[in-house]
C-alpha cells in the first residue's frame, strides 16, 4: 500500500528532507559514471542553430524540475566573477494548494510548493535599454540578447527603476549596474550557459522564440493587456504573482503540469521598506522649489515689494541651482553625467536633464536681467518663458517615474504632487519675503489640497483581503512601519501651511513668523518625498519565505 500523502506543508517538507537532493544524486550518478557529462549532452539544452531573422534566444524553466538547490546561482556567481552579495540569478518559491482525489472518493487538500529560478528575461521591449540615459544597454539584433555596457553607464541606477524583475544589480565597488548577458560568449561557441549546465535537473534551458509571438501574447490591438488579460483559464501567461509581462515583453518561459494552480509567492505578504533615494529627494524638493518660487515672485511681481521680489527670486534660483547640485550624488560615476542627454529619444531621465537646464538658462536670464541689470520690464518677456519651461520640468520629471509603471508613481498621483510642492513652497517662500492675507489663503489651500491627494493612498489599507495589490502593501507601509514619517509630514504641513499662515493672514502672530512657516513647509515636503520613495511597493518576481 502506498504511504499517505503528506497533509500539511510541514509534513511535506520533513518528508523531502527524508529523500536525497538532486545534486546528491547527481554526485551518486557522477561517482558511478551514469552522469551525463559529456558536452554534447549540455548542447541538448541550448539550440542546435543560431536564431534567424525575427527570432532570439530565451530561457525556459520547468518549475516542476527546479528543486531550489542554488546550483545555478553558485554556478553563475563564480563564472562571472560576481562581488560577494552580488547575484545575477536568483532563486524564490511559490506556494499553493492542489486536490488530491481518494481512494473512497472525494478530493483531498494537500499543499503545493514551487521554486522558481529567475534571471533576465532578455525582453523584446528592454525598459532597461529605454530607460538608460546613456545608452550603456545594447539588444544583439542577431540573438536578442539585452547585454550591459559596463564603460557607458554612470550608475544612474535608473534601469534598476525601470525592470519590474529588478535585474540590473548596482555594484557600489564599481559605481555602475551589471547584470545576466545569457553567457552570450559560451553560446557563440556551441556552450551552454553556466546557469543551464550547472542545473542537476536540467531545469533551465535555452529555447529560440518568435519575437513578434511574444508580442502578440502579451500585448492587444490597442496596446497593453488589463490586468484580468494577462490570465488565462489555464494560469497566467508569464509567472503566477510576478510583474505585469505587458510592461517590457519578456521573452522567458515558465513551464509546468501545474499551470491552473492559483499560487502566491512566498514572500507576498512580507513588508519592504523601499531605498529612500536621499540624493533625488533633496533634487526634487529643492528643483520643485526653486521652480515654485521662481514663477510666484516673478506672477506676483507686479504689485508686491520690490526688493522682496527680487530677494526671492535670487533664493530661488540658489535653490533650484542646490538640486541639480544634488542630483550628482545619486550617481556611481558622477563625472560622466554629461553622457546623461544621450538617451533623449527614449529616456525620461534624458529629457528631465533637458527640460531642468532648459529651465535653469531661461531662469539664469530671469536673474541677471531683473536682479543684476535691474530691467524689470524684461520681465514681461520672460514670464511666460519661466511658466511653460516651468511646466515642462515638472512633467519630465513626474514621467520619469510613472514611466517605470508602478501603481503609486502613476501621472494621476505624481504629477499633482510635484506641482503642489512647487506651489507650496512658492507661496511659502511669497509669504515671507512679501507678506500678505493672500499668499497666506493660497498657502493653506495648497496644502490642505496636496494633503487630501496624499492621504488617498490609504484608502486601500483593507481593499483586498486575499491578495495584496501594489497601492495596498504602499498604505500598509505608510500607516504601519512609516508611520511616523507619516505622523510628522503630516503636522509639519498642518503647522507651518494651515495653522501659522492662517495667523499671519489675521494678524494673530508677528511677521516673523513666516520664515518659520515656509521652514516647516520645507520639512513637510522633504518628508513627503521620503515617503514617495520608501514606501513604493511593485509587484516582484517570488522571493523565498
Amino acid at each position: 500500500m502506498n504511504p499517505e500523502p503528506p497533509h500539511t506543508l510541514v509534513d511535506a517538507l520533513l518528508a523531502e528532507q527524508r529523500t536525497l537532493t538532486a545534486i546528491e544524486k547527481f554526485s551518486r550518478l557522477h561517482e558511478r559514471h551514469q552522469a551525463p557529462l559529456l558536452e554534447a549532452h549540455y548542447r541538448d539544452l541550448i539550440p542546435l542553430t543560431a536564431p534567424r531573422p525575427g527570432e532570439q534566444y530565451a530561457f525556459e524553466v520547468n518549475l516542476d524540475q527546479c528543486s531550489g538547490c542554488k546550483g545555478c546561482v553558485a554556478a553563475c556567481h563564480s563564472l562571472n566573477g560576481l562581488d560577494e552579495g552580488e547575484a545575477w540569478r536568483e532563486v524564490g518559491a511559490l506556494f499553493g494548494e492542489v486536490l488530491v482525489p481518494e481512494a473512497r472518493g472525494g478530493n483531498r487538500v494537500v499543499p503545493l510548493q514551487q521554486t522558481v529560478t529567475t534571471a533576465c528575461h532578455h525582453c523584446v521591449e528592454p525598459g532597461c535599454l529605454l530607460g538608460c540615459p546613456v545608452l550603456a544597454y545594447d539588444k544583439d539584433p542577431a540573438t536578442g540578447i539585452v547585454r550591459h555596457l559596463d564603460d557607458q553607464c554612470i550608475g544612474c541606477s535608473y534601469c534598476v527603476m525601470k525592470c519590474p524583475y529588478e535585474v540590473p544589480k548596482y555594484s557600489a565597488k564599481r559605481g555602475i549596474v551589471r547584470k545576466c548577458d545569457m553567457c552570450h560568449d559560451r553560446l557563440a561557441v556551441g556552450e551552454a550557459p553556466a546557469c543551464v549546465q550547472a542545473c542537476p535537473n536540467e531545469a533551465i534551458r535555452i529555447t529560440v522564440i518568435q519575437s513578434e509571438s511574444v508580442r502578440g501574447e502579451y500585448c492587444s490591438g490597442s496596446g497593453v493587456l488589463s490586468s484580468s488579460e494577462t490570465t488565462t483559464a489555464n494560469g497566467p501567461r508569464f509567472l503566477p504573482d510576478s510583474p505585469d509581462p505587458s510592461l517590457t515583453l519578456p521573452t522567458t518561459r515558465y513551464v509546468s503540469a501545474r499551470s491552473g494552480t492559483p499560487l502566491l509567492a512566498a514572500d507576498h505578504f512580507k513588508q519592504r521598506i523601499a531605498p529612500a533615494h536621499w540624493p533625488l529627494v533633496w533634487m526634487l524638493v529643492l528643483t520643485q522649489a526653486g521652480i515654485g518660487g521662481l514663477v510666484v515672485a516673478n506672477l506676483a511681481g507686479q504689485g508686491s515689494d520690490q526688493a522682496g521680489g527680487l530677494l526671492q527670486t535670487s533664493i530661488s534660483f540658489a535653490l533650484f541651482l542646490g538640486g541639480l547640485a544634488a542630483s550628482a550624488f545619486h550617481l556611481g560615476r558622477p563625472a560622466k553625467a554629461w553622457r546623461v542627454w544621450l538617451g533623449w529619444r527614449t529616456s525620461w531621465l534624458s529629457r528631465e536633464a533637458i527640460a531642468l537646464n532648459a529651465f535653469a538658462g531661461i531662469a539664469a536670464l530671469v536673474v541677471t536681467t531683473h536682479c543684476v541689470l535691474a530691467l524689470s520690464r524684461s520681465r514681461t518677456i520672460a514670464l511666460p518663458l519661466l511658466i511653460v519651461s516651468g511646466l515642462l520640468a515638472l512633467f519630465a520629471q513626474t514621467m520619469v517615474y510613472a514611466d517605470t509603471g508602478r501603481r503609486f508613481w502613476r501621472v494621476t498621483s505624481t504629477l499633482p504632487r510635484f506641482l503642489g510642492t512647487a506651489a507650496v513652497m512658492g507661496l511659502s517662500l511669497q509669504l515671507y519675503f512679501t507678506p500678505n492675507a493672500f499668499a497666506a489663503f493660497s498657502l493653506l489651500a495648497a496644502v490642505l489640497g496636496k494633503l487630501a491627494i496624499e492621504a488617498s493612498i490609504l484608502k486601500h489599507t483593507d481593499s483586498d483581503a486575499v491578495r495584496w495589490t501594489e497601492l495596498r502593501r504602499t498604505a500598509v507601509l505608510q500607516s504601519g512601519p512609516l508611520r511616523f514619517v507619516l505622523s510628522a509630514r503630516i503636522l509639519f504641513a498642518l503647522l507651518g501651511g494651515v495653522f501659522l499662515p492662517f495667523a499671519l493672514a489675521v494678524d494673530a502672530i508677528a511677521p516673523a513668523w513666516a520664515a518659520v512657516s515656509a521652514a516647516l513647509c520645507f520639512g513637510g515636503e522633504v518628508a513627503e518625498r521620503y515617503l514617495f520613495f520608501a514606501s513604493v511597493a511593485p509587484d516582484r518576481m517570488p522571493g523565498s519565505p
